[in-house]
C-alpha cells in the first residue's frame, strides 16, 4: 500500500475539494489516462487494487504509470465512543483527487488492451472517470 515515508505532523485538517485540478491534468508520461470527473479521496489501497487490475489485464506488458499519491491521513474515532478526548487515530491514507486530474497512464499496448485496462481500473475507484488518449487532451476536450 501506498503511504508517505515520513509526515511533518501526524494528523491534518480534513481540508476542502472545491475547484478543478490544476496541476496533473495533461498526460505526461503514456498514451491512455484516466481522468476523475468528480472530486474524491482515494484511499491507498483503491489505488492498488486499480493498479492490480491493470497490469493482470495487460499481462504484465507495456508499463502503468501512478499519478496520485495518498498524502493525506484519515483519521477515525472507534465505535460507539462518546465525543471528546480529541481527535481519532490514523485509519487510512487518502490522495485528494478533483475534477480533471490525470489518475493513471498507460502506454506500450494497443489501444484496445490500454482501454479495457482503463475501464478495468475506473470499476476500483470510488469516482467517476473518464478515457482519455494523449491526443484528446492535447486537443483541449478535457481542459
Amino acid at each position: 500500500m501506498l503511504m508517505p515515508k515520513r509526515v511533518k505532523r501526524r494528523k491534518q485538517f480534513r481540508g476542502s475539494m472545491a475547484g478543478k485540478a490544476t496541476r496533473g491534468n495533461k498526460i505526461t508520461y503514456g498514451e491512455y489516462g484516466l481522468v476523475a470527473v468528480e472530486p474524491a479521496w482515494i484511499k491507498s489501497n483503491q489505488i492498488e487494487a486499480a493498479r492490480i487490475a491493470m497490469t493482470r489485464y495487460m499481462k504484465r506488458g507495456g508499463k502503468v504509470w501512478i499519478k496520485i499519491f495518498p498524502d493525506k491521513p484519515v483519521t477515525a474515532k472507534p465505535a460507539e465512543t462518546r465525543m471528546g478526548s480529541g481527535k481519532g487515530t490514523l485509519e487510512y491514507w487518502v490522495a485528494v483527487v478533483k475534477p480533471g486530474r490525470v489518475m493513471f497512464e498507460v502506454a506500450g499496448v494497443p489501444e484496445e488492451t490500454a482501454r479495457e485496462a482503463l475501464r478495468l481500473a475506473m470499476h476500483k475507484l470510488p469516482v467517476k472517470c473518464k478515457i482519455v488518449s494523449r491526443a484528446d487532451l492535447e486537443g483541449g476536450e478535457a481542459e
